[in-house]
């Protein structure tokens, strides 16, 4: 056989191990071709190069995927507590670190529950959160999130599950799905992260604690009828046996005319 028959058997040779075995490498290759062959493992490596039979980088399985059922279109939120939504919005400090702010916002009255700040946050952090909001405020029947691992991680929604507390995955790749935390995102982003030039990590979380308590209790909300989202939730109790406050905006009933109600004055005026 002329040597350069012999360099294309053996190329043949080796493609035909790569396509059976796509995760192995050129020395497991060159160990499967000795039991047939003499070669030389320098002259495999060379071949290996040449063909471009480098193994391919291995793709992270997705964990989870949401649906669109889950979007705040399909499951709007109808009381006080009935749906959170979470989701991180990203700035630096003036060195150039990343800052990761975690927002969690009650739906129906608008609050922002939390605004915590970390250079980074795991999901067991964003456990403990759940964990104090729970206890202080109580727990809501649904979170819903996008597919960030910090939210899709297997412990945190086995946690949330025991908690009673069902979790709303929305499709990859959707952010208006959850529609009221993108929203308060805009806001944040437009009306702090824009704005302040954060020195330190200890400086971000004292500003934006003080911005989440303007935002609940001195910013009107225009789906509130011009409430702040803190007056809006004192008129407007946790719900019981599913029925909430007076109505405002898609995201809650209108009460029936046989039931009058206090706060039936509100009116949707936008979002």
């Amino acid at each position: 056989m002329r040597p350069d028959a012999e360099g294309e058997a053996l190329v043949e040779r080796m493609k035909t191990l790569a396509a059976k075995r796509p995760r192995f490498g050129q020395d497991r290759i060159t160990v499967l071709l000795r039991k047939d062959l003499v070669v030389n493992h320098k002259r495999v490596a060379r071949l290996w190069r040449r063909e471009g039979l480098q193994v391919p980088l291995k793709r992270r399985k997705k964990r989870y995927s949401g649906v669109k059922d889950n979007s705040s279109e399909q499951i709007p939120a109808l009381y006080k507590d009935h749906i959170w939504s979470y989701d991180f919005v990203s700035d630096k400090t003036e060195d150039g670190r990343k800052l990761k702010f975690l927002a969690i916002v009650d739906e129906f009255t608008r609050e922002c529950l939390t605004l915590e700040v970390e250079r980074r946050m795991t999901a067991r952090q964003v456990r403990e959160i759940l964990e104090y909001l729970f206890l202080v405020r109580g727990k809501p029947k649904y979170l819903r999130s996008d597919n960030g691992p910090e939210f899709v991680a297997r412990a945190l929604r086995r946690w949330l599950e025991g908690s009673g507390v069902g979790p709303l995955f929305i499709e990859p790749g959707r952010p208006w799905q959850n529609a009221y935390v993108e929203s308060f995102n805009g806001k944040l982003r437009d009306e702090l992260l824009n704005l302040e030039l954060f020195l330190s990590l200890e400086e971000a979380k004292y500003v934006a604690d003080r911005w989440r308590l303007d935002y609940n209790h001195h910013r009107p909300h225009s789906s509130l009828n011009w409430m702040t989202p803190a007056a809006f939730a004192a008129s407007c109790p946790a719900a019981v046996a599913g029925q909430g406050c007076a109505a405002r905006g898609s995201a809650a009933p209108r009460p029936s005319p046989h039931t009058p109600n206090a706060t039936e004055t509100l009116t949707p005026s936008g979002t």
